[in-house]
């Protein structure tokens, strides 16, 4: 039991979709506490059985581009379609405290008011890929609840994007023009991991623009290999503040999720998604577990100490204490 709340308690308001619960249930898997470890890993495997009927979208671009703002109109326009809308809105987190700022329930105000729509800030804590590194299993609690859209806003600071790919069924790229070359500061990696992508704010000014850099970024896609077979990747352009091209991104999402079941790799793809989160929390427990055990620590902290002053370099010294933690 953690803050008053039993296990069942927690198992009760996820699938009631109680929104204190819910804030509380992911508290407590971000939490680092041992004791709070436990009762988070007991909770997973008891609403896993509830999980996986959600689409996860990644949401990234540039800062300016409007994400939080496309994401509330966007959130609001699929809620009424019918669906319920859950926003993990990943915030830098400072590298020197860890502090975050926290304001993205503030920038979605409205959306954050919808009884169907359900908003989760959560610092990034310096992880790497601009994601938080518990995204993943906050995501699963969001299905449990019965969110339909679980939207994940990344930090979108030119960190690797490839963690956000590696969670999500869909990966949806923001863009702005009016930055000089539109096709300049794309990195060829982030059109590869694109599925769809958006061309943001624009207004009757700029439209004939935004109508070129459409033209341009659909000729520069016509050299990347989709991830999905039969595939062109949608340019799209509408603004999200005007609430124009909202629906053509609704139905992109779907007739993609549609092709990938028809394909075979809807699932297949979620499967290699929770295989890299085993290993991935296989190096975090690793890890955890070299710091901690006495020991190992001595040595852990010899082959860490060598490695800060160089008297070899990190990689080796790295290696060698994996080698003694397996007694190799």
């Amino acid at each position: 039991m953690t803050n008053n709340i039993s296990l069942q308690d927690y198992i009760n308001g996820i699938q009631s979709s109680d929104k204190r619960i819910l804030g509380k249930a992911i508290t407590l898997i971000e939490s680092k506490k041992p004791e709070h470890r436990q009762i988070a890993d007991r909770l997973l495997k008891e609403i896993l059985p509830f999980t996986g009927k959600s689409v996860r979208i990644g949401i990234t671009g540039v800062p300016g581009a409007g994400k939080s703002t496309f994401i509330e109109s966007f959130g609001k326009y699929a809620i009424e379609q019918g669906k319920k809308v859950a926003v993990l809105a990943i915030d830098p987190s400072s590298s020197i405290n860890k502090g975050s700022i926290l304001g993205d329930k503030t920038r979605m105000e409205e959306l954050a008011k919808d009884p169907n729509a359900f908003i989760r800030p959560s610092p990034s804590s310096g992880f790497l890929g601009g994601i938080a590194n518990t995204t993943f299993e906050s995501l699963l609690i969001c299905e449990a609840a019965g969110y339909d859209y679980i939207l994940i806003e990344t930090v979108g600071v030119g960190q690797s994007e490839t963690l956000v790919n590696d969670i999500t069924d869909v990966f949806l790229f923001l863009k702005v023009i009016g930055t000089g070359d539109e096709l300049q500061g794309i990195k060829r990696g982030i059109m590869e991991m694109a599925d769809l992508i958006f061309i943001n704010k624009v207004n009757s000014e700029n439209l004939s623009k935004a109508k070129l850099t459409k033209t341009e970024l659909s000729r520069a896609l016509q050299f990347i290999t989709p991830k999905e077979k039969n595939w062109k990747i949608p340019v799209i352009i509408g603004s999200a503040l005007e609430k124009t091209g909202l629906d053509e991104i609704f139905g992109k999402i779907q007739d993609y999720i549609s092709l990938k079941i028809k394909n075979d790799t809807f699932l297949e793809t979620r499967k290699k998604q929770a295989e890299q989160r085993f290993e991935f929390w296989v190096r975090e427990y690793i890890l955890e577990k070299a710091k901690n055990d006495h020991l190992l620590e001595n040595s852990f902290q010899e082959h860490k100490k060598n490695a800060s002053e160089l008297k070899s370099n990190p990689s080796s010294e790295a290696s060698d204490f994996v080698n003694k933690l397996f007694g190799k």
